[in-house]
Parts: C-alpha cells; structure tokens; sequence
C-alpha cells in the first residue's frame, strides 16, 4: 500500500521503511576511540551486561526505580564514531541493530509520526533488537509551551509519545545527536549514560588511518601516516572518506592494476579535498545567515510587500461579496 493517504485511512504502517536493519560486523576491537570516550563507552556496555545483577539479584530497583529502557545518549561532532559504537554494541550483545533516521519517521500527515515511532519500538521489541534513532535532536527536542498552532501540538505529541515508549520498552535504545543541548529535559533525565564523542587526537587519528585499509591494500613506502595524523585534525569520517578518494586516484593512474599502489600525495590530495569540501558547506551556511541589521531590514520589507498586497486582496474581496449580493437580490426579485 504505496499511497499515504490510504495508509492513514487504513492504519497500515510498514516498519520495513521506517528503520534500516542491520546485522553487525563490526566490533570495539574495530573503533578507534580517545580514553574519555572508550571509558564511558564501557560502562555503557556495563549497564547493559551486567543490569540484572546490579538491579535485581542486588536489590537496587527496588531503591532507584528506573524506566525498564536502558537508553544510552551518543553525543559528538559528524564522523566521530557513533554509528559504529551503537553497532559494535549490538554486536557485543549478539542482537540487530535497528538504525532510524527522523526523516523516515516524521510524516506530513498529522498524526502519523507517533504512530511510526510506536511501530519503531515494537519492531524493535518483536525481534530484541538494539535501537539507534539517528539525528535524535530532532525528534526529541525541547517542547514548546504555546500550542496556537497544529504542527507545534503535533511536535508535543511527538515527544510525549517518545517518552512513553521509552518507559515500555525492556530493551536497549541509543540516540545519536550532534546538538544535544536541544534535548527536551523530560528526555534527558531517562538517559542511563551519555557518552561524548571527542575529535581524536593525533595518536588516534594515525591508528584510524591505517585501519581503513585491507592487508591486500597495495601501500607505497612513502606513506607516512604519522605526518599526515600530525597535519591534519579531523574526524574518523573525514579519514575514511580520504582513504577513498586516494584510493580511486590511485586506481586511475595511467599503467596495468600489478604496478599501481596508494602513494602520500594520494592520501594528501584526498584529505585536502574532503577538508575543502567541508569549508565549501560551512562558507554556503554562512553566506544564508542574516546579520541583525540585515535581518531587520528583510522583516520590514517584508511587512512592506504585505501591507501592498493586503489592500488589492480586500478591495478584491468586498467587490467578490458584492456581486454576489446583486446576483442574490436579483434572483428573490424574479422569483
């Protein structure tokens, strides 16, 4: 049932659009992390493993009443790990991992965004699986407290619906966010741990470059990935996409596949090209904000182009109700 217009009127929902399903390969072996961040990582994976013991055969919930969900918060910059950490977790509990995405779940028709997110959680719930809500700022923000328009109420329901799921749900569910600070309070306090993604550092960084490539990964001797950790800061992401690129410039070069290998000036234009890249999309935000003066000037001129518009539409409008009065007189005195 591809319309959603039918959907709705049915009630129908397929969960299979809503999440990505993923069966885990990779594990904390895999993940290069600073110390802060592996540390709280662990004691993550600790609540988990060992929340049955500490809870119940110890005694605690019956002195810490808790939500029965043990919802973890990954909080970091894009690139920093935390997809992978939420699938080495699952990974580690020999579970899927269930990856939902805002814009798969948020519909235009009102109403059927809080019935996504309960056909989230009880798929989720059906096959015991790891729950990752990507971008989760965005679907658990902070609540307004004006409600004079729909979308805002809808938003509202939105959470409040989140929140309950989350006191239902026996299982495990992550949110992954590069904004936490836009969380809604109530959602906040139901976070077992929050787990900060911090940019790697230079140890870190040269270990991520190496581990994105395979052992028939032909190398050359001058690749010094060191150096190219010391010059460059920036995410696990960023790395691997310039590994890519290194590699199909390499690949490209002129000669048969048996005397091509990955050189550093490949590495160096791939990392230089993914950090220009990102410079691009910043400039592109920047350019689209508003200085307040200029903001002031957009509002008012603005309010201009309204006030010019409104006299036509209400001429427009007293002149439509008064041929229809005429054609309404002329029609009681023929008749």
């Amino acid at each position: 049932m591809s319309n959603p217009i039918l959907r709705v009127l049915s009630g129908t929902f397929d969960s299979r659009r809503i999440v990505e399903t993923v069966i885990p390969q990779r594990t904390l072996d895999d993940v290069v992390l600073p110390t802060a961040t592996r540390r709280s990582l662990d004691q993550a994976l600790a609540h988990v493993t060992q929340h049955d013991l500490i809870f119940n055969k110890w005694g605690l919930r019956e002195r810490h009443p808790t939500s029965l969900a043990l919802a973890f918060n990954f909080a970091g910059a894009p690139g920093t790990g935390k997809t992978i950490c939420a699938e080495a977790i699952a990974h580690a509990l020999g579970r899927r991992l269930l990856i939902v995405r805002y814009d798969q779940v948020e519909s235009m028709w009102m109403g059927e965004t809080p019935k996504n997110i309960v056909t989230t959680f009880r798929l989720a719930r059906k096959e015991n699986a790891v729950l990752l809500f990507d971008e989760a700022d965005s679907i658990a923000s902070r609540r307004a407290v004006s409600l004079d328009h729909g979308f805002v109420r809808e938003t509202n329901t939105v959470i409040n619906v989140l929140l309950q799921e989350i006191e239902r749900f026996n299982g495990v569910v992550i949110f992954a966010t590069n904004l936490a600070a836009n969380f809604d309070p109530a959602f906040e306090r139901r976070i077992r741990t929050h787990v900060l993604f911090e940019m790697p550092g230079v140890h870190e960084r040269e270990r991520i470059w190496q581990l994105q490539l395979h052992a028939r990964t032909p190398v050359a001797e001058d690749v010094d990935f060191r150096a190219l950790a010391e010059r460059y800061a920036v995410s696990g992401g960023d790395i691997r996409n310039a590994v890519l690129k290194a590699a199909m410039s390499a690949a490209a070069e002129p000669g048969g596949d048996g005397f091509k290998a990955i050189h550093q000036r490949h590495f160096e234009e791939g990392i230089r090209e993914v950090v220009a890249g990102k410079r691009v999309m910043q400039q592109s935000v920047m350019e689209k904000t508003l200085s307040p003066t200029a903001l002031v000037d957009e509002l008012r001129q603005g309010r201009r182009q309204l006030s010019a518009l409104t006299l036509p539409v209400v001429m427009m409008t007293s002149v439509s109700a008064l041929v229809l009065a005429l054609i309404a007189l002329a029609f009681a005195l023929t008749h």
